[in-house]
C-alpha cells in the first residue's frame, strides 16, 4: 500500500460539488493537489492506520479531496468499521475508486465504497458479496451468525442511505452475497460514475453528473408527469407557448432517462390512460366516474412503472401521491371552473344585454335610440314613452332592436 499525490483536472470541482455539500466547509485557500492512497489486499489494522494518516494529511494540507484507490477481497470487520467511521467524519471529500481494471471491492470493500462521498469504478471491475464469514473459515453458531448478519445489514444500509445510494442492493450484498459489475453498479446507483483512470476520474464534468441525476427513477417519473401536463395545458390553451415548451423538454429528458431504466410499458400505458380519462372528464359529464378512474389508473401505473422494484427501481410513495393528487386536482379544478362559467349569465352578445340599463338618446315614442355599453341601438319602448336622458331597462333583444321598459319596473334595475 502506497500513498502519492496527483494534480487535479479543471473539471474536478464539478465532480466533488455534491461531496462538498456533505462535509463541513473548509477555510478558503489556494487550490491544492488531490491526495491519493492505494489500498490493495486484505483490510486490517495496518490499512486502518494508513487511511487515517492519509485523511489527516489531506485535511492538514487542505487538499481538495482524498482518492482511495481500492482493490480488496475483504478483511477484518473491526478495521472496516473504523475506516468507514473515519471517512464519514472526514473534513475533506473522500473518493473511493475501485481500480485498476480487474480489481474488486468485496466484503469489507463494499462497506468502504458505499461510505465514500463519491464512489467510482474502473472498467472490468466488480463489487459485492459482503456477507460476514467466520474467522478462519470455520463454522459458528447459527444464532450468532444471524446476529452478525443482521448487524452488518443494518450498518451498510444506514451508510448507503447517508450517502444517497441504493440501500436495498447494499442489504442484499450482505444477506444474499450478491455481486455486480461496474456497469450494473452504475445503473443501480451503487456508485456515481465509471472512470478508466485517475486523470479520467478527475476530468468528469457537469454532463455526467446531470445525466446521473435525471436517470433517478423518481426524477424521471416527475419529468414525465410534468411533460404530459405541460403539453395538455398547451393544447387546451393554444398560443400560451410556455407550458408546451417546458412540457416538451421534460418529456424528452424523461424518455432519455427511460432508456437507462427497466421500464414496464404496462405501467406507462396505465398512466397515459389515466391522463386520457381525466381529459375526458372535462368533455363528458360523468359525475366524477372518469376522474376517479383516471386517478386509480395513474396510481397503478406509477406503482408498475419500473420492472425491478426489488433492487431499488421504484417511485417514492410520497412522489406518487403528490403527482397523482396534484394532477387530479388540476383537472378537477378545470372542470369546476367550466361548470361555474356555464352557470353565469352571458356577458357578451345579445344575451349579455338583457337586464342591463340603457340611456335614452332619442325620444322613444315608442321607437327611438338608446345608448348602452358605448354603442347606439334602435329600441322600442313597452308602455309609456321616454324622453332623452331617461334610464330604461333592456328586457329583450329582437335582432338589432332592443325592447326596453321603465328602469323601476318589476324586477328592478339590472
Amino acid at each position: 500500500m502506497t500513498e502519492r499525490r496527483k494534480g487535479f483536472g479543471p473539471g474536478f470541482c464539478l465532480l466533488v460539488a455534491l461531496a462538498a455539500l456533505l462535509v463541513p466547509a473548509v477555510a478558503a485557500a489556494a487550490p491544492q493537489p488531490v491526495a491519493t492512497i492505494e489500498i490493495e489486499g486484505v483490510i486490517n489494522p495496518v490499512t486502518l492506520r494508513l487511511v487515517g494518516i492519509a485523511i489527516d494529511r489531506a485535511q492538514a494540507e487542505r487538499a481538495q479531496a482524498l482518492i482511495i484507490q481500492l482493490d480488496t477481497p475483504g478483511g477484518l470487520e473491526r478495521s472496516m468499521r473504523a475506516i468507514v467511521q473515519r471517512m464519514m467524519n472526514a473534513e475533506v471529500p473522500v473518493i473511493v475508486y475501485v481500480a485498476p481494471t480487474g480489481a474488486r471491492a468485496a466484503s469489507a470493500g463494499v462497506f468502504i465504497t458505499m461510505a465514500a462521498h463519491v464512489a467510482a469504478m474502473a472498467p472490468a471491475t466488480n463489487i459485492g458479496a459482503a456477507s460476514p464469514v467466520a474467522l478462519g473459515g470455520g463454522t459458528a453458531d447459527k444464532t450468532m451468525m444471524k446476529k452478525v448478519e443482521n448487524d452488518a445489514a443494518a450498518f451498510i444500509r444506514t451508510v448507503a442511505l447517508k450517502r444517497g445510494r441504493n440501500a436495498d442492493w447494499a442489504e442484499k450484498a450482505v444477506r444474499e452475497a450478491v455481486a455486480i459489475t461496474e456497469r450494473d453498479a452504475l445503473k443501480l446507483k451503487v456508485i456515481d460514475l465509471i472512470a478508466s483512470s485517475v486523470p479520467d476520474l478527475l476530468e468528469i464534468g457537469f454532463r455526467d453528473r446531470f445525466l446521473n441525476v435525471i436517470t433517478d427513477p423518481n426524477i424521471a417519473y416527475v419529468l414525465m408527469m410534468l411533460g404530459m401536463l405541460g403539453l395538455f395545458f398547451e393544447l387546451s390553451n393554444p398560443g400560451v407557448t410556455l407550458p408546451g415548451v417546458i412540457g416538451g423538454i421534460c418529456l424528452i429528458l424523461a424518455f432519455f432517462a427511460f432508456q437507462s431504466l427497466p421500464i414496464n410499458y404496462a405501467g406507462l400505458l396505465l398512466i397515459l390512460f389515466g391522463i386520457v380519462l381525466l381529459i375526458a372528464e372535462i368533455k363528458i359529464v360523468s359525475h366524477g366516474v372518469l376522474a376517479i378512474g383516471g386517478m386509480i389508473s395513474m396510481a397503478l401505473g406509477s406503482l408498475m412503472l419500473y420492472d425491478a422494484p426489488e433492487v431499488g427501481f421504484r417511485v417514492s410513495w410520497w412522489i406518487i401521491g403528490s403527482m397523482v393528487l396534484g394532477t387530479a386536482g388540476l383537472f378537477l379544478f378545470a372542470v369546476t371552473a367550466g361548470v361555474r362559467a356555464l352557470g353565469r349569465p352571458a356577458l357578451t352578445g345579445a344575451e349579455g344585454l338583457v337586464g342591463r340599463t340603457a340611456t335614452v338618446r332619442e325620444r322613444l315614442g315608442p321607437e327611438g335610440q338608446v345608448f348602452v355599453s358605448g354603442e347606439i341601438w334602435r329600441a322600442i319602448a313597452e308602455g309609456e314613452a321616454f324622453e332623452p336622458g331617461a334610464q330604461v331597462r333592456i328586457v329583450a333583444v329582437d335582432g338589432l332592436t332592443l325592447k326596453v321598459a321603465k328602469a323601476e319596473a318589476k324586477g328592478g334595475v339590472a
